[in-house]
């Protein structure tokens, strides 16, 4: 079975959706799929708003910082931001890595309905991502 590891700076948002889009589009047989952060910042709640308006539910993900072992035994390891990009332990080299750089919907402003279209349009681009691989 291979790893795959997204990473990112709070695993709050961008690695969560990334989590359980994988989790949804990969075959489980194929893949154990897994997210971290350099820190852990909790669950955004628009995160998971905009999962399940595609039912997708990641309400009972946690949010949880590099676990050096998963990552050094990991066959993928995709960054979701520039920060975990620059931050991250270093990447194991026997590890195929894949710089996404997507905005963090969290920094979004403007009315509630702004700030969930920024997470849907993060939701999709993760989503398109993960298809192509």
């Amino acid at each position: 079975m291979k790893k795959i590891y997204f990473l990112c700076t709070g695993n709050s948002c961008r690695s969560q959706m990334a989590d359980g889009l994988a989790k949804a589009i990969l075959d489980p047989k194929e893949w154990e799929v897994r997210s971290a952060g350099i820190e852990a910042h909790g669950l955004n709640p628009r995160a998971v708003k905009s999962m399940a308006e595609i039912g997708i539910d990641i309400s009972q993900n946690k949010s949880e910082v590099i676990d050096p072992v998963f990552l050094n035994s990991s066959d993928l390891v995709v960054t979701l931001c520039d920060d975990a990009l620059e931050n991250c332990p270093v990447i194991p080299k026997s590890a195929q890595h894949i710089h996404w750089g997507l905005e963090d919907p969290a920094k979004a402003t403007g009315t509630e309905e702004e700030i969930m279209n920024m997470f849907r349009k993060t939701r999709n681009e993760i989503e398109k991502k993960i298809k192509d691989l």
